[in-house]
């Protein structure tokens, strides 16, 4: 008898513990056919500038392909929480890409968030790899979400791996391993009931083995400060009116027997306001690539900086939305070479782009929806940007006619026809 009470018992306080925990599965699908061409047009003979051909054709090279994410990011994922009691929570969130137009990247990682939380009246607390404070502007006020061809050129910029050939050293745009999310952070979060204040921080460890004396560490570069990220967001929301704005510095690279440090910095603005009949979007960024040096080299690639600026709109219309954007984005330096490539750098234009984009998407239900996007970018002096794209665009790296062919990238166009569904 006492048996059965103790297993009543424990029955019991297992279906109180279960009433008060709570676990979730999600995910979204979304899959798209996609056309990238890219055209180049011709602007001399290698090593003879002024040499040049009338009437030398563009070049174009183009690819169809089946991808995913153009709309939604493709993720599967697991969230949950349990009621500590007196206003106290724990709850964790464990969220995976997926792949799903080939189905070779699934649960194999939780890469894009992978966290732990502690929630109460001050606020939540949270731990693990997660989205910056500094991303979240450029998701949140581009109607295209930062997803397909519509996705801005700010986020273009900053995500990189791109090339541009800038005063004649190749850049690399800014190599940011923390532009979108952070592992090994800690991050805080604002309580919701401020009246419509919101605010983040973060901060992500290096993880970094440091050495006393310092003569002792090794000889590797990018293996002591590499990684790390500091940064906020902060903003207002009530009713039509969203408005944020967000700060961040991500160490990039370093060697510590060179006695640099590079590191990138962004900061954003972005607000939007619904009319009802349409809701306006609005974004200003800066980008700073900085080299820290112990002792300035006689000869250095210099620092420089990426400028973006976005304008966008989405109209519903019955069940559908219309989206539309431009953005446009421009670099230079903050402070020039030294050495050999200060003197080509000086006659050097701004490398530009900008890029309009148009899109429709038609809700079949809550959770699914057919969608078209187009976009076109127009590159200026140097600049070779390619629409973000999944992998199955091996080609569209930075696929344009260029290196040592006496071509110049023009402009790129793209399509994305696809299919969301949620759960």
């Amino acid at each position: 008898m006492k048996k059965s009470l103790v297993s009543l018992a424990a029955l019991a306080a297992a279906g109180v513990a279960s009433a008060q925990s709570s676990m979730t599965l999600f995910g979204v699908v979304d899959t798209a056919l996609t056309y990238i061409q890219t055209t180049s047009s011709f602007v001399g003979v290698p090593g003879a500038p002024g040499l040049n051909f009338i009437g030398a054709p563009d070049r174009h090279q183009s690819q169809w392909a089946m991808t995913n994410s153009a709309h939604y990011a493709s993720r599967l994922g697991f969230r949950g929480t349990e009621d500590l009691g007196g206003g106290v929570a724990v709850a964790f969130w464990l969220e995976a890409a997926i792949s799903n137009d080939d189905g070779a990247v699934g649960l194999a990682a939780f890469d894009r968030r992978s966290t732990v939380s502690l929630l109460g009246g001050l606020g939540e607390v949270r731990l693990g790899r997660d989205y910056t404070p500094t991303f979240w502007n450029d998701s949140v006020f581009d109607p295209f979400g930062t997803n397909g061809v519509g996705a801005s050129q700010v986020y273009l910029m900053n995500s990189g791996p791109r090339t541009v050939s800038f005063g004649g050293v190749n850049r690399g745009l800014f190599g940011n391993p923390n532009y979108v999310r952070a592992s090994n952070s800690i991050g805080y979060f604002l309580p919701p009931n401020l009246g419509g204040f919101y605010g983040q921080v973060m901060y992500a460890f290096s993880e970094a083995i440091k050495y006393d004396p310092g003569t002792t560490t090794p000889a590797v570069a990018n293996n002591q400060r590499t990684g790390g990220y500091v940064g906020g967001r902060f903003g207002y929301a009530y009713g039509p009116l969203d408005v944020s704005a967000s700060y961040g510095e991500s160490t990039s690279g370093d060697n510590y027997y060179q006695g640099i440090t590079t590191k990138v910095d962004i900061a954003n603005l972005g607000a939007s306001y619904d009319f009802g009949v349409v809701k306006l979007f609005g974004e200003i960024s800066r980008t700073q690539n900085k080299n820290d040096y112990v002792v300035p080299p006689i000869i250095g690639t210099g620092d420089f900086k990426g400028d973006g600026f976005l304008l966008g709109a989405t109209v519903p219309i019955g069940v559908g939305l219309i989206r539309v954007a431009w953005s446009h984005v421009k670099l230079n330096y903050t402070s020039p070479p030294t050495g050999v490539a200060a003197i080509v750098s000086a006659t050097a234009q701004d490398p530009s782009a900008d890029k309009f984009a148009v899109g429709y998407v038609y809700n079949l239900s809550q959770r699914t929806a057919l969608y078209a996007t187009a976009a076109y970018v127009k590159e200026k002096n140097g600049a070779a940007f390619i629409m973000p794209v999944s992998n199955n665009f091996p080609l569209f790296t930075n696929n344009y006619f260029t290196t040592g062919s006496g071509y110049k990238a023009d402009h790129v166009m793209g399509y994305d026809f696809g299919i969301h569904h949620a759960f």
